[in-house]
């Protein structure tokens, strides 16, 4: 059943002009990529020829020169030293400029006219602020303020010399205590003083063997007819068996 279909699928023969073949052809050669490079695979296999003085060469050569440092600072290079106009360079106002903001940026020459001026200042002895001067180190001065009676001439049974002699006395720390050490050490209180007493009073509340006495210590003796005691004998006797029998 099947013989004649599966020989007729293998003899089916299609014309090579039918527009679907062409379309297909046409398609395949759009998108092979052999097809696409093969200008350029022949343009490769070809030698080339390119002149020195060709736009493209020209144009890299003159890049590369732009780019080039060495190019680039040629001419800055060889204008050194070249300058037109000024014979030296204290002629040419640009560096006499320069010259002048170093000059006054340097701290060193700034303040030079100053240091020499410092060690060069003369004051006249009579000046007013001077003598201001003076008169406040008198005022201040601690030897001066301080005169000591001592130190006086005067004669030594001179009234002056007498209080001023009683008053170092009385502020004599020495002469102020010396009572004081003679009675240190010597102090008495008689035993029946009321400090005393207190104290004595206070030892006895604070002692422990008053506060807790040992019980073994107490004297006491026990009640032999105490209604406790009677009644455990009467109860003795009416549970006694020897009794009941």
């Amino acid at each position: 059943y099947t013989e004649a279909w599966d020989a007729d699928k293998t003899s089916i023969h299609i014309m090579p002009d039918t527009p679907a073949i062409l379309l297909a052809k046409a398609n395949a050669a759009n998108v092979s990529h052999k097809h696409y490079q093969k200008a350029w695979d022949e343009a490769k296999a070809k030698s080339y020829d390119i002149r020195a003085d060709a736009i493209p060469i020209k144009h890299a050569k003159a890049s590369r020169d732009i780019a080039s440092e060495y190019q680039y600072k040629a001419t800055h290079e060889k204008e050194k030293g070249h300058y037109i106009g000024c014979k030296t360079a204290q002629d040419d106002p640009k560096l006499v400029l320069a010259a002048r903001a170093m000059l006054l940026q340097n701290d060193r020459i700034y303040k030079k006219a100053y240091n020499d001026s410092k060690t060069q200042i003369h004051i006249p002895a009579d000046a007013l602020s001077v003598q201001a001067a003076k008169e406040c180190q008198t005022l201040v001065s601690d030897v001066d303020y301080r005169q000591y009676l001592h130190q006086w001439t005067c004669l030594p049974d001179q009234n002056d010399v007498i209080h001023a002699r009683q008053a170092y006395d009385l502020q004599s720390d020495a002469v102020y205590k010396s009572d004081l050490e003679w009675l240190r050490g010597i102090g008495w209180l008689p035993n029946d003083s009321p400090e005393v007493k207190r104290v004595k009073q206070a030892q006895d509340l604070l002692s422990d063997n008053v506060y807790r006495t040992p019980i073994d210590r107490l004297k006491y003796t026990s009640i032999v007819d105490s209604p406790d005691v009677v009644l455990a004998k009467a109860n003795a006797e009416q549970v006694s068996i020897v009794r009941y029998n």
